[in-house]
């Protein structure tokens, strides 16, 4: 376990420095880890040894894997696995940027995520990398006039995965997804690269407003569980939404906000905070808010 964890971490840090580069080396590097996690793990628990075999070790490549696992949890008696295998092997083929982003969004699970010590348990496991890659097909199904098949991606979604997010809603590459249960969406959402989003976040509208009403997440964003974001603002790149922040107003950059409605505690560059993940917040010196354990 020490020999696999040890390379994970550097595998990691060499996909990441590739991928900054946009070199397919990262993709080979990371799959060749993954197939070899696969492996042990099948020789650990022999019993799930079927999960392995197909969703890795019988691909024949990481996006090919990642396609099947997520086509299996979505299928059902109306949508086969053909179909949705089908649908991503579209998808990729028309817009090859869309492996490139798949391997940023592992990449951020495993770099933000403690729990993480695989990579094969996003693939596998983990809801989250699982909901965006549905959405990430669900979109390109949208943009390219097949509305019936992404609505119903959507709706699927939602069962499986417990995500509500509308196919034409924007992401930009790196997205960490924690837990993912909660997760609201709406259609003329936008959100920028590197953006980390906990459980029960809601990105909305404040009514029964048209157009153009649903808030736009820059860079680098790290939005807290239980957060609410409503109407057409813009929430800077790299501010921080506190867990539980009701947000009715646009944020600037670098800025942390909290409460209800949420306020601006502070303003000051802070280096990526959707990678620190701190839900404390507690360089604050704020007496209103007590964030102590």
């Amino acid at each position: 376990m020490l020999r696999s964890t040890l390379a994970r971490v550097t595998v990691i840090t060499a996909a990441a420095r590739r991928f900054a580069g946009q070199q397919p080396a990262a993709r080979d590097e990371l799959w060749s880890q993954m197939r070899l996690e696969a492996a042990e793990a099948y020789e650990r628990a022999p019993v799930l040894g079927r999960l392995f075999v197909d969703s890795i070790l019988d691909q024949p490549s990481f996006e090919a894997a990642a396609f099947y696992r997520i086509a299996f949890r979505l299928k059902n008696d109306v949508l086969g696995l053909p179909a949705l295998i089908g649908a991503f092997d579209r998808a990729i083929s028309a817009e090859p940027e869309l492996g490139k982003t798949l391997l940023a969004d592992i990449l951020a699970v495993m770099e933000r995520d403690p729990a993480c010590e695989r990579l094969i348990e996003p693939l596998l496991y983990f809801k989250g990398f699982h909901a965006i890659q549905t959405h990430r097909l669900a979109h390109w199904l949208w943009a390219n006039g097949e509305r019936d098949f992404a609505l119903y991606l959507q709706s699927r979604a939602s069962d499986v995965f417990q995500t509500d997010i509308h196919p034409a809603a924007q992401f930009g590459r790196g997205i960490f997804l924690d837990h993912a249960t909660g997760l609201v969406v709406g259609e003329t959402t936008e959100i920028g690269d590197d953006v980390s989003l906990l459980q029960n976040v809601t990105l909305g509208g404040t009514g029964k407003e048209t157009g153009d009403r649903h808030p736009k997440i820059r860079l680098g964003v790290m939005i807290g569980a239980g957060a609410k974001i409503l109407g057409n603002i813009e929430i800077g790149s790299y501010a921080r939404i506190a867990a539980g922040s009701v947000v009715l107003r646009s944020v600037e950059p670098y800025a942390t906000v909290a409460g209800v409605p949420a306020k601006v505690m502070k303003t000051d560059i802070l280096p990526d905070p959707s990678r620190r993940l701190d839900q404390l917040l507690s360089e604050l010196s704020n007496e209103a808010l007590d964030y102590s354990i």
